[in-house]
């Protein structure tokens, strides 16, 4: 009798592990419990003999197969590092006294046991790989937002805040010689600090979850570029031209991304403009189309109190990843993006783009 208790002790232990987990609805705490099982199992296979209570083994290694599914799907990896294998070694060993013979028919039991406990391992590895693998994705997709939303904010709002900074500064020199000039800065100040809330707004809609995706408004694009550049005019003093022949503007409104890459481009640039040629007399953005696509350049003359040549805002270290951000979505679109030293310590930078339309040419009828 005692034997037989003995024998069963380890089954017993399992079936309780096993039905703890499935009423407290706890699966991740089985690691332990199931190291337990199996050291049990493991010393009463050592002592075992061909008794009454060998007939608790079959049962024993079916529960810790189920353990070792368990355990491997929802344990922490400290914890199941020992569970596992004690537990497959348990499986593995099971019928070893239980077989009149010798060293190579007790392996060969042990290998053919083995295969089940291994397969209890991989039927609890895959869902947990697929787990790990989705929450991967989603970590991913996560970081793609977040740097998107950098992007917004550095391309937009640190045009706007740019802006405020310029027209602050005119304002306190021309303050004392002419208020009139004074309050024309102001009002350039509130209208691009409500740009920039706007942008805020926007880029806050745009994380808030109950958002509707069809109701958020379209980003700008090359159709707003003739706003941009008349409000960059006004408040930075450097007189700026749009060339937009109407083919190319018509070209971009089938084309929306590379129409929004193009605006940010711009924005960028003249933001660009602003903070290392403040004085710069002119400036111009032109676009002209070639084969499969348009080429957008934008160049400024060098700044009255800036006589050496700028740095590369491409390779720079500091303020930002404005222009290298913005290299990476003209190559995403299949163009390039390059930006170097115009004429006498000018600066041009140049975009080609190609346009992907979904229009169809109707085709032209024989004659």
């Amino acid at each position: 009798m005692t034997s037989v208790i003995l024998g069963g002790l380890p089954a017993l232990a399992a079936a309780a592990t096993v039905a703890r987990a499935l009423i407290r609805r706890r699966p991740s705490g089985l690691a332990r419990p199931t190291a337990v099982c199996a050291l049990l199992s493991l010393t009463t296979t050592a002592t075992a003999t061909t008794g009454p209570g060998s007939f608790w083994k079959l049962p024993e290694a079916a529960l810790l197969l189920l353990l070792i599914a368990a355990v491997t799907r929802w344990s922490p990896v400290r914890e199941l590092r020992v569970a596992v294998p004690l537990a497959v070694l348990a499986v593995a060993v099971w019928p070893a006294p239980l077989i009149d013979g010798g060293f190579l028919e007790r392996t060969g039991a042990a290998a053919f046991w083995l295969l089940p406990a291994l397969g209890a391992a991989a039927i609890g590895a895959y869902p947990r790989r697929m787990d790990l693998r989705r929450r991967a994705a989603v970590g991913e997709a996560r970081r793609a937002q977040r740097l998107q939303l950098s992007r917004d904010l550095h391309d937009f709002v640190a045009h706007d805040v740019s802006g405020i900074v310029v027209q602050a500064q005119a304002a306190r020199f021309v303050a004392a010689a002419d208020p009139s000039q004074a309050v024309l800065a102001l009002e350039r100040i509130e209208k691009a600090g409500l740009n920039a809330l706007e942008t805020m707004d926007r880029t806050i809609r745009m994380l808030d979850e109950e958002e509707v995706p069809d109701a958020s408004p379209q980003p700008p694009g090359v159709p707003q570029l003739a706003a941009l550049v008349s409000d960059f005019t006004e408040s930075s003093g450097t007189t700026t031209r749009l060339l937009l022949p109407p083919d190319v503007l018509e070209s971009f409104t089938h084309a929306r991304e590379a129409s929004a890459v193009a605006y940010r481009i711009v924005v960028e640039a003249l933001t660009n403009v602003r903070r290392h040629a403040p004085r710069a007399p002119r400036a111009e953005v032109r676009f002209v189309p070639v084969p499969g696509g348009v080429e957008l350049h934008v160049t400024n003359e060098a700044s009255r109190t800036s006589p050496g040549p700028r740095s590369d805002p491409l390779r720079r270290g500091g303020g930002g990843r404005g222009l290298p951000a913005l290299a990476e979505r003209a190559e995403a679109l299949g163009g390039t993006l390059t930006a170097g030293p115009y004429e006498k310590d000018g600066w041009r930078l140049v975009v080609v783009l190609p346009l992907r339309t979904t229009r169809t040419t109707p085709a032209k009828e024989p004659k």
